[in-house]
């Protein structure tokens, strides 16, 4: 088939068998068990061949037939960071910690476990502007250590993407039905003839599934408008947070300052490490940065520091509510406000930690599919996947098969089981 005949059969729906086997051993059953007979040295191949920078900056980018459009600079990534890391979990694990770990001092804990994601960050930074490409970690360890470990790797991350968009979207519903003072199942289909587990089918998660990967397909700078509007939403919740908190603030209850001791500070940083998960989607935009070399080293760390002293805050502001030994582990904010008499205050709190979920969702699915686009460069994956799409300069087929995977388990499972999946 000729460049021009391709070029016409691209622009269609339709797909050839090269883009799912596109090895030279799938043309032939001769070819096919010749590379049988060569596995073994296949596999050597595989385990310690590494690629080179040159590699997955030209050859890798060029199987996508079309260029990702760079419209990102560094205020694009900071906000995107920010998105990324900031949903729910601060308006639970604070409360959680500083009663059972950490008292007061949980804001130490922020700062530590602070300090540890941004020499994470650090090592992101470095790799992402060395090789700006979608792939992110994927496209580092394939350089530094070779297709078997970052195969390894990229398995691992994908199923982390799906399970736990997965999860922020039941969450999402969750938080929607307590907004509008329903129960959460009350949102819900139950489906008596299912594993109690897998019984109660959530439609809504489906549907913001599919609303931030549409955004994610459109456009990306489109994506990054919304995530934008979001998170401005978010701040100024968590700015009237902390303003109405302070007003109501007694400084009695941050005595004693330290009621767990150093060793609770600590205990509690290694927790609340985890809200600080989602830096690394930033690093798979790298392709779509104007400017890598200033914008990624400028949007990772100013997101990580922003992120890290709202954290600090919100954590001394609850503090400051209510002792540390009458903090609700599962709601902190919104009983410390009914403690003080801002009963009302708790549907704001509701509000915050639903658009900070949208706003993980949606980068969520702009992270996994360049992920997932890079891989399928390397032919790990049907190539099928890597394709760009020329009038958008989105990766439309990896962001489809991540609606797909995550709705569908979004829609069966019960957040307890994908809790469990995302611990281990």
């Amino acid at each position: 088939m000729g460049e021009s005949d391709e070029g016409i059969r691209r622009r269609g729906c339709s797909c050839s068998k090269d883009d799912f086997l596109p090895e030279e051993s799938f043309r032939s059953w001769g070819n096919y068990v010749k590379a049988l007979k060569e596995t073994p040295f296949r596999l050597k191949d595989r385990v310690l061949t590494r690629s080179s920078d040159t590699s997955e900056l030209v050859d890798m980018k060029a199987r996508s037939q079309h260029e990702m459009k760079k419209t990102l600079n560094w205020w694009d990534l900071i906000w995107f960071g920010m998105g990324a890391v900031i949903g729910a979990g601060i308006f639970v694990l604070t409360g959680l910690e500083a009663k059972e770990d950490a008292g007061p001092a949980v804001v130490l804990s922020y700062v530590v476990s602070g300090i540890s994601a941004m020499l994470s960050v650090f090592c992101y930074t470095e790799f992402a502007v060395e090789i700006p490409v979608a792939g992110g970690s994927f496209a580092y360890l394939r350089v530094e250590l070779g297709d078997f470990m970052a195969f390894i790797a990229a398995g691992n991350i994908i199923l982390e993407y799906i399970i736990g968009n997965a999860a922020v979207a039941r969450s999402w519903t969750s938080y929607l039905a307590t907004l509008l003072n329903h129960k959460p199942n009350d949102f819900r289909i139950t489906a008596s003839s299912l594993n109690p587990d897998y019984s109660h089918l959530d439609l809504l998660a489906v549907a913001v599934i599919t609303g931030v990967c549409a955004f994610a397909v459109l456009s990306t700078k489109g994506s990054s408008r919304l995530n934008y509007v979001a998170s401005i939403v978010h701040l100024i919740v968590i700015a009237f947070i902390i303003i109405a908190g302070l007003m109501k603030a007694n400084t009695a209850n941050y005595t004693p300052f330290l009621p767990y001791g150093a060793r609770g500070v600590f205990k509690a940083s290694a927790v609340l490490f985890f809200a600080y998960v989602g830096f690394d989607a930033v690093s798979t935009m790298a392709e779509e940065t104007t400017n890598p070399g200033k914008d990624i080293p400028i949007g990772l760390i100013g997101s990580m520091i922003a992120t890290t002293v709202l954290y600090c805050l919100l954590a001394i502001t609850l503090c400051l509510m209510q002792p540390y030994k009458q903090i609700d582990p599962d709601a902190p904010f919104s009983v410390a406000f009914e403690a003080v008499g801002m009963s009302w205050a708790k549907n704001l709190v509701a509000l915050g930690a639903l658009k900070g979920m949208t706003s993980v969702l949606l980068v969520g699915a702009v992270g996994q599919a360049r992920y997932l686009t890079h891989i399928a460069r390397a032919h790990m994956l049907p190539p099928w996947l890597a394709h760009v799409n020329e009038k958008t300069g989105t990766p439309i087929n990896a962001t489809i098969f991540m609606l797909i995977a995550t709705s569908v388990i979004a829609f069966f499972t019960n957040l307890e089981i994908l809790s469990n999946l995302l611990s281990i």
